[in-house]
Parts: C-alpha cells; sequence; structure tokens
C-alpha cells in the first residue's frame, strides 16, 4: 500500500494533467481509494476517466456515479457508442466491444493534454502486462514500444516526457489478485452489487458463461476462444497488440 500511495504522490509532484482511469471495476475501485488515502484530507487532484463501451451493467454505472458525487471528483467519459454512431468504429463480428476502446481512450487523452494516466493493470495478470514498468511512457500517438521503457531502480520514477507524449501509471503494478482482495477486505471498501452472487440471465458461447443485456444476448455461430476474458482471447498477442496501439 504505501509503494502505491508514494506513486500517486510522486506523480502529483511531476506532472500537470494526470488522470484516473476508472471503470468501476475492483482495480479502479482500490485505485481510487488508495489516491484517497495519498492525499486526505485534502481532495483527490485528478479527475476520473471511464471509457465506456455502452455495454456497461447498470450496477456500474450507479456506483461510478455516486463515487464521484460523494467525493466531488471530476468525471470525463469516452463513448465507444458515440464512435460508432458517427461511423468511426464499427461494430466487431463478435459483439464484443472491449477492442474497440482503444480510439476513444487515445483521442480522449489528446483531447484533454492529459500527461499522466493510471491504470488499474497489475503485472501477474498476463505476459503484456508483465513487461510493464510502473511509469509506462507513451509516445505521441499513445503507442507503447517497450524498447523505450527505463529502468525503475530504489523506486525511483523518471515521468520525462516530451510534448505530446504521455505516461501510463501503474500504481498496482506489484499487487497481486489476493491483495487487491484482502485490501478491500480490511478497507471494508463497498463493490458494486454485481460482484455478489445473485441471479442473472446468461448465455453459453464458445465455452464461455455470458450476461445478456439491453445490447442483446446469444448469436448464432458466434465464437469467442478462451476462458474467461473474451476481448483478451482473440490471439495470445492480442493484449500486446494492443498495448503497442495505444490501450493499456
Amino acid at each position: 500500500m504505501s509503494e502505491a500511495v508514494h506513486i500517486f504522490r510522486e506523480v502529483a509532484g511531476e506532472f500537470e494533467r494526470p488522470v484516473i482511469l476508472f471503470s468501476g471495476g475492483k482495480d479502479s475501485i482500490v485505485m481510487l481509494h488508495l489516491a484517497l488515502k495519498a492525499f486526505a484530507p485534502a481532495p483527490v487532484p485528478f479527475s476520473l476517466l471511464h471509457v465506456d463501451t455502452g455495454h456497461n451493467f447498470p450496477e456500474v454505472l450507479e456506483y461510478r456515479d455516486r463515487v464521484v458525487t460523494a467525493h466531488g471528483l471530476r468525471l470525463h467519459v469516452a463513448s465507444v457508442q458515440d464512435y460508432i454512431d458517427r461511423g468511426v468504429l464499427r461494430e466487431r463480428p463478435d459483439g464484443t466491444r472491449n477492442p474497440l476502446q482503444t480510439l476513444p481512450l487515445t483521442e480522449k487523452i489528446q483531447s484533454e493534454r492529459f500527461d499522466a494516466v493510471f491504470g488499474g493493470g497489475r503485472r501477474d495478470e498476463e505476459k503484456a502486462r508483465a513487461k510493464e514498468r510502473v511509469f509506462s511512457l507513451r509516445d505521441e500517438f499513445s503507442q507503447w514500444d517497450p524498447r523505450r521503457q527505463r529502468p525503475e531502480l530504489w523506486n525511483l520514477y523518471n515521468g520525462r516526457h516530451a510534448p505530446g507524449e504521455h505516461v501510463r501509471v501503474f500504481p498496482l503494478s506489484n499487487w497481486t489478485e489476493l491483495d487487491v482482495w484482502q485490501y478491500i477486505a480490511r478497507e471494508g471498501i463497498e463493490l458494486p452489487d454485481i460482484y455478489f452472487a445473485h441471479y442473472r440471465e446468461v448465455f453459453n458461447r464458445g465455452g464461455m458463461w455470458l450476461t445478456a443485456g439491453e445490447w442483446g444476448g446469444p448469436k448464432a455461430d458466434v465464437t469467442e476462444r478462451g476462458a474467461t476474458r473474451a476481448d483478451d482471447k482473440m490471439s495470445e498477442a492480442a493484449m500486446e497488440d494492443r498495448k503497442r496501439e495505444g490501450y493499456f
């Protein structure tokens, strides 16, 4: 926890326009809780950014808005649906929208001139994220080049970047899944109801249980390979490819 708090304070001292990516998922909730702790009793000096796929559960959106109001935060929303409505992005045949988040995310970063973007990624999640530094430099196109990443010795972080570039910051890099859940339990952090057992309509697609919603339900002749996250199952290198393009 102390490392994450140090990282938040370091960013506040080095950057002019940081923002916290907030999805309403457990990792981003923990990240916001740590930010609140890092600057208490002062307010968090960062705004929040939600890349909304349009397929979010109502419980998560309600939780997001309630948290923003409770802590007096400013919320930026980058909407995938807006890009689809304008014809800039097209729906994928499998209906998955997570891979479509990259363009709304990168354009929002550029238009708002954010120079540091906090993400809840952890090194224990998968191979591409294991390669990340805590301070991950992105070029003027928000692209990630592992060869440009800097050594981070003795918790010293280099936030130097050229105009147009920015740094993605991962305060939870060295946490594990268990660390996250133990922190939530210890601090008594409220989570959206969706994290708890309840009845919901689901359907099976390609060996995965998915949830029907306003965006639709089962589709014939559609498969999504893999066991957990549909958007990361397109290939073994899917997440690394998306990181190179500008996603987390």
